[in-house]
Protein backbone atom coordinates (compact mmCIF):
# COMPACT_ATOMS: atom_id res chain seq x y z
CA UNK A 1 0.00 0.00 0.00
CA UNK A 2 1.15 3.49 -0.82
CA UNK A 3 1.47 6.04 1.31
CA UNK A 4 -1.51 8.30 -0.08
CA UNK A 5 -3.41 4.72 0.09
CA UNK A 6 -2.59 4.44 2.96
CA UNK A 7 -3.92 7.87 4.02
CA UNK A 8 -7.22 7.57 2.68
CA UNK A 9 -7.51 3.88 4.23
CA UNK A 10 -6.96 5.46 7.80
CA UNK A 11 -9.13 8.48 6.71
CA UNK A 12 -11.99 5.91 5.76
CA UNK A 13 -11.36 3.58 8.88
CA UNK A 14 -11.65 6.81 11.25
CA UNK A 15 -15.32 7.29 10.19
CA UNK A 16 -14.47 10.79 8.84
CA UNK A 17 -15.12 10.44 5.01
CA UNK A 18 -16.45 7.28 3.23
CA UNK A 19 -15.38 6.23 -0.16
CA UNK A 20 -17.47 8.65 -1.61
CA UNK A 21 -16.87 11.57 -0.01
CA UNK A 22 -19.87 11.48 2.29
CA UNK A 23 -20.35 10.59 6.04
CA UNK A 24 -18.86 6.58 6.63
CA UNK A 25 -20.73 4.12 8.62
CA UNK A 26 -19.97 3.74 12.02
CA UNK A 27 -16.11 1.64 12.75
CA UNK A 28 -17.45 -2.30 12.40
CA UNK A 29 -14.97 -3.81 10.06
CA UNK A 30 -12.09 -6.17 12.17
CA UNK A 31 -9.63 -4.41 9.56
CA UNK A 32 -10.64 -1.06 10.09
CA UNK A 33 -7.89 -0.85 12.89
CA UNK A 34 -5.18 -2.61 11.20
CA UNK A 35 -5.53 -0.19 7.79
CA UNK A 36 -5.35 3.18 10.31
CA UNK A 37 -1.98 1.19 11.63
CA UNK A 38 -0.69 0.49 8.51
CA UNK A 39 -0.82 4.21 7.70
CA UNK A 40 0.13 5.75 11.12
CA UNK A 41 3.64 3.80 10.83
CA UNK A 42 4.01 5.38 6.96
CA UNK A 43 2.89 8.51 8.49
CA UNK A 44 5.88 8.24 11.41
CA UNK A 45 8.12 6.71 8.95
CA UNK A 46 7.79 9.83 6.70
CA UNK A 47 8.67 12.44 10.20
CA UNK A 48 12.39 10.54 9.79
CA UNK A 49 13.10 10.39 5.99
CA UNK A 50 12.01 14.45 6.10
CA UNK A 51 13.94 15.54 9.03
CA UNK A 52 10.92 16.54 11.20
CA UNK A 53 12.77 14.62 14.03
CA UNK A 54 15.54 12.45 15.28
CA UNK A 55 15.60 8.45 16.48
CA UNK A 56 12.49 8.12 18.16
CA UNK A 57 11.10 11.57 19.42
CA UNK A 58 8.40 12.92 18.13
CA UNK A 59 5.34 10.88 17.89
CA UNK A 60 1.88 10.36 15.90
CA UNK A 61 -1.86 9.21 16.28
CA UNK A 62 -4.94 8.82 14.60
CA UNK A 63 -8.39 8.21 15.74
CA UNK A 64 -10.55 5.06 14.50
CA UNK A 65 -14.05 5.41 16.35
CA UNK A 66 -13.29 5.86 20.04
CA UNK A 67 -9.54 4.53 20.11
CA UNK A 68 -6.56 6.08 19.39
CA UNK A 69 -3.82 4.23 17.55
CA UNK A 70 -0.42 5.83 18.71
CA UNK A 71 3.26 4.95 18.09
CA UNK A 72 4.61 3.40 21.24
CA UNK A 73 7.67 5.14 23.31
CA UNK A 74 11.20 4.63 21.80
CA UNK A 75 10.91 2.41 19.48
CA UNK A 76 12.43 3.40 16.00
CA UNK A 77 9.49 3.40 13.56
CA UNK A 78 11.80 1.29 10.99
CA UNK A 79 10.79 -1.74 13.49
CA UNK A 80 7.32 -1.28 13.99
CA UNK A 81 5.23 -4.05 12.71
CA UNK A 82 1.50 -5.04 12.70
CA UNK A 83 1.74 -7.08 15.79
CA UNK A 84 3.33 -3.80 17.41
CA UNK A 85 -0.43 -2.47 16.92
CA UNK A 86 -0.80 0.35 20.07
CA UNK A 87 -4.37 1.73 21.04
CA UNK A 88 -5.58 3.91 24.06
CA UNK A 89 -9.61 5.23 25.14
CA UNK A 90 -9.81 8.50 24.99
CA UNK A 91 -9.67 8.05 28.99
CA UNK A 92 -5.89 6.52 28.24
CA UNK A 93 -6.99 3.21 28.93
CA UNK A 94 -4.29 0.51 26.72
CA UNK A 95 -6.98 -0.91 24.86
CA UNK A 96 -4.87 -2.25 21.59
CA UNK A 97 -1.32 -3.95 22.07
CA UNK A 98 1.22 -4.62 24.88
CA UNK A 99 4.08 -1.99 24.11
CA UNK A 100 4.07 1.23 26.14
CA UNK A 101 2.32 4.33 24.36
CA UNK A 102 4.26 7.56 23.86
CA UNK A 103 5.21 9.65 26.33
CA UNK A 104 3.36 12.57 24.53
CA UNK A 105 0.16 10.79 25.05
CA UNK A 106 -1.31 13.68 27.24
CA UNK A 107 -0.62 16.36 24.30
CA UNK A 108 -1.99 13.89 21.83
CA UNK A 109 -5.51 12.98 23.85
CA UNK A 110 -6.22 16.48 24.75
CA UNK A 111 -6.06 17.73 21.21
CA UNK A 112 -8.99 14.70 20.84
CA UNK A 113 -11.13 15.78 23.42
CA UNK A 114 -11.53 19.50 22.38
CA UNK A 115 -11.43 19.51 18.65
CA UNK A 116 -12.93 16.91 15.53
CA UNK A 117 -9.36 15.98 14.99
CA UNK A 118 -8.88 12.82 13.24
CA UNK A 119 -5.12 12.46 13.31
CA UNK A 120 -2.43 14.16 15.37
CA UNK A 121 1.35 14.90 14.37
CA UNK A 122 4.22 15.63 16.82
CA UNK A 123 8.08 16.53 15.85
CA UNK A 124 11.26 18.29 16.50
CA UNK A 125 11.75 19.89 13.72
CA UNK A 126 14.91 21.96 14.16
CA UNK A 127 13.68 25.41 11.66
CA UNK A 128 10.29 25.25 13.84
CA UNK A 129 12.19 24.62 17.17
CA UNK A 130 14.12 27.18 16.62
CA UNK A 131 11.97 29.79 16.53
CA UNK A 132 10.15 28.63 19.34
CA UNK A 133 13.36 29.83 21.45
CA UNK A 134 12.71 33.65 19.55
CA UNK A 135 9.22 34.49 19.70
CA UNK A 136 6.44 34.11 20.89
CA UNK A 137 4.43 33.54 17.84
CA UNK A 138 5.67 32.95 14.22
CA UNK A 139 5.11 35.93 12.21
CA UNK A 140 3.13 35.57 9.21
CA UNK A 141 5.18 35.65 6.52
CA UNK A 142 3.43 33.13 3.90
CA UNK A 143 -0.48 32.92 3.39
CA UNK A 144 -0.49 29.45 4.62
CA UNK A 145 0.00 30.65 7.72
CA UNK A 146 -4.15 31.05 6.99
CA UNK A 147 -4.29 27.44 6.40
CA UNK A 148 -3.32 26.73 10.02
CA UNK A 149 -6.20 29.39 11.31
CA UNK A 150 -3.59 32.51 11.81
CA UNK A 151 -0.04 33.31 12.63
CA UNK A 152 0.54 30.44 14.83
CA UNK A 153 1.38 30.87 18.93
CA UNK A 154 3.77 29.23 20.89
CA UNK A 155 2.76 27.26 23.72
CA UNK A 156 5.09 28.21 27.05
CA UNK A 157 8.03 25.86 28.27
CA UNK A 158 6.47 22.48 30.07
CA UNK A 159 8.01 19.09 31.46
CA UNK A 160 8.03 16.62 27.99
CA UNK A 161 4.61 14.19 28.94
CA UNK A 162 2.59 16.41 31.55
CA UNK A 163 -0.79 17.71 31.59
CA UNK A 164 0.97 21.00 31.87
CA UNK A 165 2.11 20.63 28.91
CA UNK A 166 -0.90 19.36 27.00
CA UNK A 167 -2.97 22.47 29.01
CA UNK A 168 -0.05 25.11 27.25
CA UNK A 169 -0.67 23.89 23.79
CA UNK A 170 -4.60 23.59 24.06
CA UNK A 171 -4.45 27.41 25.25
CA UNK A 172 -1.77 27.68 21.94
CA UNK A 173 -3.94 25.65 19.85
CA UNK A 174 -7.48 27.81 20.39
CA UNK A 175 -8.73 28.90 16.63
CA UNK A 176 -5.51 26.87 15.16
CA UNK A 177 -4.60 23.32 13.97
CA UNK A 178 -1.10 23.72 14.77
CA UNK A 179 1.28 25.55 17.43
CA UNK A 180 4.95 25.82 18.34
CA UNK A 181 6.61 24.60 21.68
CA UNK A 182 9.11 26.17 22.88
CA UNK A 183 12.16 24.95 23.54
CA UNK A 184 10.88 21.87 22.27
CA UNK A 185 9.19 21.19 18.59
CA UNK A 186 5.25 21.44 17.26
CA UNK A 187 2.39 19.90 17.44
CA UNK A 188 -0.56 20.04 14.26
CA UNK A 189 -3.68 18.01 13.85
CA UNK A 190 -6.39 17.26 10.70
CA UNK A 191 -9.15 15.40 9.31
CA UNK A 192 -6.50 12.51 8.32
CA UNK A 193 -3.35 11.98 8.41
CA UNK A 194 -2.42 13.39 5.36
CA UNK A 195 -3.72 16.46 6.24
CA UNK A 196 -1.77 16.22 10.42
CA UNK A 197 1.22 15.74 8.55
CA UNK A 198 1.38 18.17 5.48
CA UNK A 199 0.65 20.74 8.33
CA UNK A 200 3.47 20.25 10.12
CA UNK A 201 5.49 20.02 6.86
CA UNK A 202 3.72 23.39 6.24
CA UNK A 203 4.59 24.85 9.74
CA UNK A 204 8.44 23.67 9.75
CA UNK A 205 8.81 25.47 5.64
CA UNK A 206 6.94 28.27 7.06
CA UNK A 207 9.84 29.17 10.11
CA UNK A 208 12.69 28.03 7.52
CA UNK A 209 11.59 30.83 5.75
CA UNK A 210 11.09 33.32 8.53
CA UNK A 211 14.31 32.14 9.71
CA UNK A 212 15.92 32.26 6.54
CA UNK A 213 14.79 36.02 6.32
CA UNK A 214 14.85 37.38 9.45
CA UNK A 215 18.72 36.45 8.90
CA UNK A 216 19.70 39.14 6.42
CA UNK A 217 21.48 42.17 7.65
CA UNK A 218 19.62 45.33 8.22
CA UNK A 219 16.48 43.71 6.62
CA UNK A 220 12.95 42.92 8.06
CA UNK A 221 10.51 40.52 6.60
CA UNK A 222 7.62 42.10 5.06
CA UNK A 223 4.70 39.98 6.70
CA UNK A 224 0.69 39.47 5.57
CA UNK A 225 -1.91 41.62 6.87
CA UNK A 226 -4.90 40.74 8.98
CA UNK A 227 -7.16 41.61 5.33
CA UNK A 228 -4.93 39.43 3.77
CA UNK A 229 -4.70 36.40 5.38
CA UNK A 230 -8.47 36.33 6.01
CA UNK A 231 -8.77 36.50 1.99
CA UNK A 232 -6.55 33.71 1.69
CA UNK A 233 -8.55 31.69 4.07
CA UNK A 234 -11.75 32.36 1.84
CA UNK A 235 -9.74 31.21 -1.05
CA UNK A 236 -8.24 28.13 0.94
CA UNK A 237 -11.29 26.46 1.21
CA UNK A 238 -12.09 26.39 -2.02
CA UNK A 239 -8.93 24.81 -2.67
CA UNK A 240 -8.39 21.42 -4.52
CA UNK A 241 -10.10 19.00 -5.95
CA UNK A 242 -13.90 18.11 -5.08
CA UNK A 243 -15.70 14.40 -5.23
Amino acid sequence: MTYSRAGEAAERASGRTGADGGSAPEVARETAPEAAWEALVATARRTVTDGLVVGTSGNVSVRVGDTVLVTPSGVPYDRLAPEDITGVDLDGRQVLGTLVPTSELPMHLAVYRATDAGAVVHTHAVHATAVSLLVPELPPVHYMTAALGGPVRVAPYATYGTDELARAMLDALAGRTGCLLRNHGTITYGTSLDQAYDRTAQLEWMCRLWLTASSVPGRSPSLLTEEQLAEVADQLREYGQRS
